[in-house]
Formats: structure tokens, sequence, C-alpha cells
């Protein structure tokens, strides 16, 4: 009988030991290895290729045919929708929504689908599907199996046009002597799984955890070894989630799609800024409106600022959606060039909606709220701020500025801040812009 051999590969990153360590040197975390057993050939064998060398020049190029979804947010993300024989994975928080994405997806497609789930029994499953009150699929086939052999073996038989798999850290193979969820299963799982859907032209679906610090867990050429990866997040005490792409072969990966979650499932969002904007019955200080821009798709957030005097001596600085450290560096701006002594007032930030963003853009309409707070003097909500700050106190300019105006013109908004270095078309807007230079000539124009 052939000796065992084992390895030690790191839960974190996935790098192989052929000895325990406390600490994986490769990236730095305590306990994660973990032995695993491994088999290797002695016998150096040259495989058959179906394949030959070609020059690239001799390549013909087709354009890949797509699937499109039910679900244009999802196909805007995607690039146009499902390309045949593609691996998409998608991760996420747990509750974040992915299991209910990809049912709804699969309930209301006109194709055949085979929905494989290691996580829920089928009568769970179906009880799920009841609450979503979606159409039904007639070709809607359920298999609740974590052995990938058997996985494959069944949808080899069924043929499905389309396959989702919830999720990749359950199955297990029976080559590897290993827990699910382990580095070597998840590899050898995938591996199967993408050679499946490339013999065979099916495109696939996968569910993928993410550890605590929201990366998808298991080894990282997981992520490189798919087709796509898409991010599903969001904060769930907020009804807004965000489909974002981290990679997409078949695609731009700067696409965004927004998504409301309702009783019935999750809701798309067709023009998320007349949602995220609060109807107010009157002004109140604190409040601006900013345009940023989620890949090539503008829309407007409030931002909401409160500055009060520091009670316990040290004054606080909190934000939520935006960067607590640039935070810090627009107040700095603001006491060193615009003169407003902030440094003993507490300051508090929060974007509406749950929405977390870095659009550089917003800094613009921070700044206003702060200054709208400080002063107690309320911003018209026909004011809207598109515009970034450097350190010096200038007004910088931002990508796609035509974009971002032509979306606060369209949803009704009178006067719009900008940098005067944008480079905007010569054709005339049917909303005011103000250009503007300096820190100090917008706390002028301001109020």
């Amino acid at each position: 009988m052939a000796k065992l051999k084992t390895q030690y590969f790191c839960q974190n990153c996935g790098a192989q030991y052929s000895q325990w360590h406390g600490q994986c040197k490769t990236c730095g975390e305590w306990n994660t290895l973990v032995e695993e057993i491994v088999e290797k050939s002695t016998k150096s064998v040259v495989p058959k290729s179906k394949s030959s060398i070609i020059n690239i020049i001799e390549v013909e190029t087709n354009e890949e045919p797509r699937i499109k979804t039910p679900s244009e947010e999802l196909d805007r993300v995607l690039g146009g929708g499902i390309v045949l024989g593609s691996v998409t994975l998608i991760g996420g928080e747990p509750g974040i929504g992915k299991s209910t994405l990809l049912l709804q997806l699969a309930l209301k497609m006109k194709k055949k689908i085979l929905y494989v789930s290691g996580e829920e029994s089928a009568s769970q499953i179906k009880m799920r599907a009841d609450r979503l009150a979606e159409v039904k699929n007639p070709n809607c086939f359920l298999f609740t199996e974590t052995n990938v052999e058997k996985i494959l073996h069944e949808a080899k038989k069924l043929m499905p046009d389309f396959m989702i798999i919830d999720s990749i850290q359950t199955l297990q193979s029976q080559l590897i002597e290993s827990s699910p969820g382990t580095v070597s299963q998840i590899r050898e799982c995938s591996n199967e799984i993408i050679k499946f859907a490339k013999d065979n032209n099916i495109p696939v679906f996968l569910v993928g955890h993410i550890t605590k610090d929201g990366q998808i867990a298991g080894p990282k050429v997981l992520e490189h070894m798919v087709d796509v990866v898409l991010n599903f997040d969001g904060d769930r005490n907020h009804l807004f989630r965000l489909l974002r792409a981290n990679k997409n072969r078949f695609g731009s990966t700067s696409e965004i799609g927004i998504y409301e979650m309702i009783s019935q499932g999750l809701k798309e969002i067709k023009n998320p800024s007349e949602i995220l904007i609060t109807k107010k019955s009157e002004e109140l200080s604190g409040n601006s409106v900013a345009v940023t821009l989620e890949g090539n798709r503008p829309m407007l957030l409030e931002i909401q600022a409160l500055v009060s005097t520091a009670v316990y001596g040290t004054p606080q600085r909190s934000s939520t959606g935006f960067d607590s450290k640039r935070l810090n560096m627009l107040l700095a701006v603001l006491e060193k060039r615009a003169g407003f002594q902030l440094g003993a007032k507490d300051v508090f930030l929060n974007i509406t909606g749950g929405i977390k963003t870095d659009d550089p853009a917003l800094d613009l309409a921070v700044v206003a709220s702060i200054l709208s707070s400080n002063e107690d003097i309320a911003i018209s909500e026909h004011y809207c701020f598109a515009g970034e700050i450097g350190l010096s106190g200038e007004i910088r300019p931002v990508a796609q500025a035509e974009q971002r105006i032509t979306e606060a013109e369209k949803l009704g908004y009178e006067k719009i801040f900008v940098s005067n270095l944008n480079k905007l078309p010569k054709r005339k807007f049917g909303i005011k812009i103000e250009e503007i230079s300096k820190i100090e000539d917008f706390v002028e124009r301001l109020f």
C-alpha cells in the first residue's frame, strides 16, 4: 500500500508547506495551516492535446453569444448577459440576498435550470420560492447534494441550459480526503465544475462564502480560475443592495446594479436617485445632494452632517458610508484654507440609504453639509454638488462631469457646483452651472 502524502495548506491564502508553522509566511496569519492529504503521481506522462500552436494572426474572433436574463441590473453588471460556458462567482455577507437573487433568476428565466444546494433542503427552497411569488419556471430542477461527482453526473444526464451551485464551500470531492470548505476541496471541486462548464458550454453560477475580512473564503486561486467575480453588498439594516463586478472577462468592471430588498425578494431600482433623495416638507441645515458616479451610472445621494460643540473635551469624528480619514482631511482643509474653527467641535456625517462610496466627487457636498450645519443655514433643495477638494483648497475636476450635470438636470435641479477646470461641451444646459476654483469662493457663493 502506497504511503499517504500530506501537505499543510493555509486556509486564508492557500499557500502550501511541507511542515506545520504557527504563522503563514505568505499572508502573515496565525494558526491557519491545516494538514491535508495529497496524491502525487510518480509517473510523468505527456497527455494528448486536442489543440495545437497557432499564430495569433490566424485566430478567428467571434462575438461571445449571451443569454439575456430577466434582470436588467444583472445584465448590466455582467456586460450584456450571461456568456455560454462561463463560470461566475458571487460572494457577499450572510443574509445579504445571494441565494434569493439566483433563485429569482431561476424562477423567471425561460430556460432549463438546475439549482444545486448543499445548504438547504428541497422543501426549504420551495418555501422560499413560494414567498418570492415569482413567475414559476416549469423547467427549474432542484438537487440537494454536496458530492461534486454526483452533481456533475446528474447534470450531464439533465444537460441544463444554466446551472446554479449554492455554495462552493459545501461541496466535496471523493478524490480528496479532507473536510468541505478546505483549500484543497474548493480547488478540486471548482476545477471539476469549470471543466464541465467549458466542455458542455453550460454557464454556471457559484455562490461563495466570505471571511470576516470581506474576502471570498478559500484559496485566492478560485477567483483567478472563474470568469466573473461579483460582489453583493449593502447594509442589512437598510433596503438597498449593490451588485458590483470585481472581475469580468467579458465586460467592464465599472458597472453597478442596485436592488431593493422587500418581502417578496429583490426588486430592481431603475432610477436610484429619486429613491435615495428624501422628500422634505421644509429645508433643514446640514443636508446637501452629491452627484456621484458608480461605473458609468450617475446617481444622486443625500449627504447629512451634524456639527455640534464637543461635550467631553475630545471632539468626535464619525462617518457612515464615507471614508473617515477623508473626512478628517476635509475638516483640516476647511480650518486651514477657509478659516472655520472646527477643531473643538463634534462632526457626524451620514450618506442616506446605507450606500457606501469612495467617489472623490462627494467632497464638495460633504463640505457644503458641514458648513450648513455649522452655520445653521439650510442649503436650497434645488442645489447639487460634484467636485473634489485638494489639500491646498483648490476645487479639482471630476470624471464624466457632463453625465453628472445631465443627470442633475433630468431630475429638476436648478444649480450645480463644479470645478472651473472641467472640460464641458459648448452647449446650453437646462441647469445653471456654478464654476468655482477655490474653497474660499465656494463658501461665498453657497450662502
